[in-house]
């Protein structure tokens, strides 16, 4: 993979008004990989996106591509694409002329872009819907239109806003696969706002998480959910329990608690009790009551909760390895 399609931010921002939305960030994003921006609602993500696309101007700050600075371009010049979460198809063309229409604006010859159009919409696995108008077909069907519509010019780089939102949960999951196997096949970036931890878990090479403005933290998703660093994203990313301990706060997964019904004595441990009992299938959730330490949730596998079940009002003992108790920073 050459770094053509490397991409870097450099101190960029975005001010409306006298709200400072994105906060000087700089971040680079390798070349042909599959990067989230994950966030709650407000964070700059997708004022992040949209800077990158062309769609906001930039307050401050550069956007480099390649060798490229693409910060005053307009978005047609800049080797990337956007797939916006409302799809915006035109109502009036099939399927065949949604895809081919950015082609149509560059004058191809109209012979040469539905061929161009049809080879997109077989990526899609659309085919068979050329001819139909956008009404007539579902939203996961016109999520493809839009997605082929998106890559019809190659670029370097397809941004993706939030695109699984609108879709219901089992067509959410599939078009996750759908998205990930695309990326690599085709090799390209995707970068993919989202506000779902499970998607960026699932689908990203890189998480960045955003809260208020900046970035709290970055790296793989294996680094981001293992080791938290800071209480925002402990908290954000969720399965972990932030705990005050000795003047700090620490993080540890609820998966990594230990729940037994005797204490060890000598052992480093939390009495608590038990206020609720969530059954998940392959996992059980205990919902905790640990005094000072605040409230504590505790995920068991349901094969080991169902030798000995535990009954809400219970008292019960929490522990865990020195190892698996993350300091966070402020």
């Amino acid at each position: 993979m050459t770094t053509e399609s490397e991409l870097e931010l450099v101190s960029l921002t975005k001010r409306y008004g006298e709200t400072l939305a994105v906060d000087a960030i700089d971040h680079k994003f390798p070349a042909g990989s599959y990067s989230c921006l994950l966030g709650p609602s407000g964070c700059g993500k997708s004022s992040t996106l949209r800077m990158i696309a062309g769609h906001e101007v930039v307050s401050s700050g550069d956007i480099v591509l390649g060798r490229a600075n693409i910060t005053d371009l307009p978005p047609a010049k800049r080797g990337t694409a956007m797939m916006f979460q409302s799809y915006a198809l035109f109502p009036h063309l099939s399927s065949a002329e949604n895809v081919a229409f950015s082609l149509k604006m560059r004058g191809q010859p109209k012979a040469a872009r539905l061929k161009r159009a049809m080879e997109l919409l077989e990526l899609v696995d659309m085919t068979q819907y050329a001819g139909r108008l956008p009404g007539q077909l579902s939203g996961g069907q016109q999520q493809r239109v839009a997605l082929a519509r998106a890559l019809i010019t190659s670029p370097a780089i397809l941004l993706l806003d939030e695109p699984l939102s609108a879709l219901d949960p089992f067509l959410r999951l599939r078009m996750r696969l759908e998205l990930k196997r695309l990326q690599r096949e085709l090799g390209i970036s995707f970068i993919h706002v989202t506000h779902s931890q499970d998607e960026a878990l699932a689908l990203a090479d890189g998480i960045i998480v955003m809260n208020g403005g900046r970035i709290e933290q970055a790296g793989t998703p294996q680094q981001v959910f293992d080791a938290p660093e800071t209480e925002f994203v402990a908290r954000f990313i969720g399965g972990h329990n932030v705990m005050k301990r000795d003047g700090g706060a620490i993080a540890v997964r609820a998966d990594r608690i230990a729940v037994t019904r005797q204490g060890a004595p000598g052992a480093a441990q939390l009495e608590a009790v038990v206020r609720d009992v969530e059954y998940l299938g392959t996992t059980v959730n205990l919902a905790l009551s640990a005094g000072g330490a605040g409230d504590i949730t505790a995920t068991l596998a349901d094969s080991i909760f169902f030798k000995a079940p535990i009954e809400i009002g219970e008292t019960v003992f929490l522990s865990w390895s020195p190892a698996d108790a993350h300091p966070l920073a402020a």
